[in-house]
């Protein structure tokens, strides 16, 4: 601790991204990116980009790319709001839309930076805990609040709330903001974008990370009644009024466009994870069900600490949380086939000692 801190500094709990190691070989199944590349003409559109217009800023309002995703969810360019990476999406609507007198809820096994932003900025919360079989109960979520946020699928479970049980959460709390944090949600969830016209309080955000393979690209958005969307851009134009650099926004807007690429990896990725949930169940592994690009799995008789340091030692990666209800699970991102091979392999040999 410095005496130069602010206050606020000595109180936060900073987020643990997932290790970036550089291990030659390393079969890398920690942080949920994208086995796969961006689409080609994303690439091809950031290469040409790359001329003298490199020494302009961008378009603040990034006007080409939320056309493009308003266009593809069916919704107006008014109802789109984009950022650097979905973090920094959440991070503005932390601030404008979840910080109220009442508290703000979130299941207590949840994404780990929503503690983290509530901290920073100041908003009360209350962690609902999930069920034994970590699922959401709406039923907990009946009482005053000020905002509900939850990831669906889930994060780290990879479980998802099906389409119904979200409608039902909006209309139970028709005053607060509730925002449905879709980073994974093309792996097999129901997505609540087709519940905007309906509900006012609602705002989904969703990341070109996952899906689309841009997690080094750091593009995020979210969609909303434009009301919601004012609000994050009033709190962006206060903190930083070009979030998305030139080569951002033309990478992404060239993803967004490509609706063949991105339908042929999502498809690959979910066929390799249920051929891995079923080698995995056969080691004797319980996986949660899942409906994101990972699997939240655990041994029936090893320890999680000591596979991740055993699978670590065969240069095979992957994420495990300490905190005390999930602490024995792993979770896995979802690699090739020729990666998930690898880690089955390990494994096997791991068990067989």
């Amino acid at each position: 601790m410095s005496r130069y801190w602010s206050d606020i500094v000595s109180k936060l709990r900073p987020y643990v991204a997932g290790e970036q190691p550089r291990i030659p070989g390393l079969v890398k199944l920690n942080t949920n990116e994208n086995p796969y590349g961006p689409s080609p003409k994303a690439i091809e559109a950031i290469r040409q980009a790359t001329d003298d217009r490199l020494r302009l800023y961008p378009d603040p309002a990034a006007t080409e790319l939320r056309e493009a995703i308003a266009a593809r969810f069916g919704l107006t360019a008014e109802q789109v709001f984009v950022g650097n990476g979905s973090d920094e999406v959440l991070a503005h609507t932390f601030q404008a839309l979840l910080n109220h007198d009442l508290p703000l809820l979130y299941p207590d096994v949840t994404y780990s930076f929503y503690p983290t932003y509530s901290l920073l900025y100041g908003v009360e919360t209350i962690e609902i805990p999930l069920d034994d079989q970590f699922r959401m109960r709406l039923s907990d979520y009946d009482r005053p609040c000020g905002a509900i946020i939850i990831p669906n699928p889930n994060a780290p479970t990879g479980i998802g709330l099906p389409l119904a049980g979200i409608e039902a959460l909006l209309a139970a709390h028709p005053d607060a903001v509730v925002v449905i944090d879709e980073a994974y949600v093309d792996f097999g969830g129901e997505s609540a974008v087709p519940l905007i016209s309906r509900y006012p309080n609602l705002l989904v955000i969703q990341t070109l990370s996952k899906s689309r393979s841009f997690a080094g690209l750091r593009v995020g958005f979210a969609l909303g009644h434009r009301d919601l969307i004012e609000a994050l851009v009033r709190v962006k134009d206060s903190f930083n009024s070009y979030p998305l650099d030139r080569l951002a926004q033309v990478g992404a807007t060239a993803a967004i466009k490509d609706e063949a690429w991105f339908e042929t990896c999502r498809r690959k990725i979910i066929t390799s994870r249920e051929n891995l949930v079923r080698e995995l169940e056969a080691l004797d592994f319980e996986v949660l069900p899942s409906q994101a690009n990972f699997i939240f799995v655990r041994h029936a008789s090893r320890p999680g600490v000591a596979l991740q340091a055993a699978l670590r030692e065969r240069d095979v990666l992957i994420r495990r949380f300490a905190e005390p209800r999930i602490s024995e699970f792993l979770r896995i991102s979802i690699g090739t086939d020729a990666e998930c091979a690898r880690l089955v392999a390990a494994l096997k040999e791991i068990l067989a000692a």
